[in-house]
């Protein structure tokens, strides 16, 4: 069965074809560094690397790109407010989204393309758009995009260009200056002296690029044109993805991108995430609850990417014991030395693996996806004390095959498994010192770990609650 996609542009499933047979070229847009993303934010990266991980899982070769944003109306406006300058500004707020990344454990891009390190690219988009009468430039030396000058304006948000109004969201508002009409767009804004000693002097003026130019310019750059797909969540759909391919189109006259992917909104507790409303939050908070990002990604992966994701903390308990119960399942496969039945172990493991790509070939459907290894686990667990060691190994491989594209079954089993057991260690101890409230200590720290521990025959062992 193909890989269908649902492409945001026709407004229905396609069977997925890459330009290049067995390459793909994914542009996905990342962070704007003016402060530490939030969980609605990882949504989208988290669906952007699902996706990466599958067409891996299924033999291409992937060039993955991701942006960050690091000029633009905030990074400026916040960078003079602290009087630093954009580059010491916007450092940790890189730094701290690479971290994230990390702890949810998001295969790094190919690449990761900052705006202020690409100016000449932007420039060079901008003076085709001016030569091909697609843009003009205003008396105080801002340069817009003239929207009526472009056939099909609005193909991917399926808008009437006509109906469009003056101030149709918060980033057209920040464009306006002396354009033409109301729907025309910045791409090069004059320095002014509110922008400080952010500026690049170039062949179209004394200024900084405009939101929309960064993506169209730095995709192309690194992926060509056209290129396979573009990402990023619904809210970015119009107007910044409906001006990128305005911008590379109008610049190249051809078409920019084959599949455009965009995942939905994320709410907290049925409601829009705000600060107002005590229900922002950033990944450093949940992870500061106590929460392992783990979960949380579990949680941001486990509803399909067109959906709602609804958050709320029930959920992510929930993912929790998911996670818990897969990672105990991992567990007593390394302890599996029976004599099973291998045919009964080879069925499973094949009905398991083809109800799993059946399901992510049809649009990425993950909760199929997940079942399929839920009732995997389910069916071997059944029989698992007689599971032979090299049954187990297969099903381990099976278990690896999936978090290939995942991301969560797999954790550092054997460095945890040397913290834990130290503390185990130092339990013991306590203990044959006469130590209680030692031992009682470790016991109550692990079990705040989630780990429970089991006294046997052989000893003291443990696994997660």
């Amino acid at each position: 069965m193909a890989l269908k996609l649902y492409n945001t542009l026709s407004r229905k499933r396609e069977v997925f074809k890459p330009i290049k047979k067995t390459q793909v070229g994914i542009y996905c847009c990342g962070p704007t560094v003016y402060n530490f993303p939030h969980i609605g934010n990882y949504r989208a990266y988290v669906a952007g690397d699902l996706l990466n991980r599958y067409l891996k899982y299924l033999k291409y070769k992937v060039k993955f790109i991701q942006n960050i944003t690091d000029v633009d109306d905030k990074t400026i406006r916040d960078s003079q407010k602290e009087n630093k300058s954009l580059k010491q500004f916007t450092k940790p707020f890189i730094d701290g989204f690479f971290q994230d990344l990390k702890s949810l454990n998001v295969v790094p891009a190919d690449i990761y393309p900052k705006a202020t390190e690409h100016i000449a690219a932007m420039v060079a988009t901008i003076k085709k758009l001016l030569n091909k009468g697609l843009a003009y430039k205003t008396k105080n030396g801002d340069i817009y995009f003239a929207i009526s000058k472009f056939k099909n304006y609005g193909k991917l948000a399926h808008i009437d260009v006509t109906q469009l109004k003056e101030g149709a969201s918060s980033r057209v508002r920040a464009d306006e200056y002396d354009k033409e009409n109301s729907g025309d767009f910045a791409l090069w804004k004059a320095w002014t002296k509110d922008d400080g000693k952010v500026f690049w002097e170039t062949e179209i003026g004394k200024g900084r690029p405009g939101w929309h130019i960064e993506c169209s310019s730095m995709s192309t750059k690194y992926l060509g044109q056209p290129f396979d797909i573009h990402g990023g969540g619904v809210d970015l759909i119009f107007p910044h993805h409906e001006n990128e391919i305005a911008q590379a189109e109008g610049a190249e006259g051809r078409k920019f991108v084959d599949y455009w992917f965009h995942n939905e909104w994320l709410l907290v507790d049925g409601k829009k995430m705000s600060k107002s409303l005590g229900n922002f939050y950033t990944l450093r908070d949940l992870i500061g609850k106590g929460y392992n990002p783990l979960a949380i990604r579990f949680l941001l992966v486990s509803t399909h990417y067109r959906q709602q994701l609804n958050f709320t903390f029930e959920g992510l308990n929930a993912s929790k014991n998911s996670l818990h119960r897969i990672w105990n399942f991992m567990k007593k496969l390394d302890e599996c030395n029976g004599k099973g039945d291998a045919k009964l172990v080879d069925n499973s493991i094949k009905k398991a693996i083809s109800a799993f790509e059946k399901c992510l070939n049809d649009d990425l459907e993950i909760s199929g996806a997940l079942a399929a290894v839920f009732d995997l686990i389910k069916e071997i667990n059944i029989s698992i004390a007689a599971l032979s060691k090299r049954d187990a190994d297969k099903v381990k491989k099976t278990m690896k095959l999936f978090d290939s594209v995942l991301g969560f079954i797999i954790v550092e089993e054997e460095a945890i498994g040397k913290q834990i057991q130290k503390l185990i260690d130092d339990r013991e101890k306590a203990r044959k010192g006469k130590d209680f409230k030692k031992a009682d200590e470790i016991r109550d720290k692990l079990k705040k770990q989630g780990i429970i521990l089991e006294d046997t025959p052989k000893g003291v062992r443990w696994k997660r609650a």
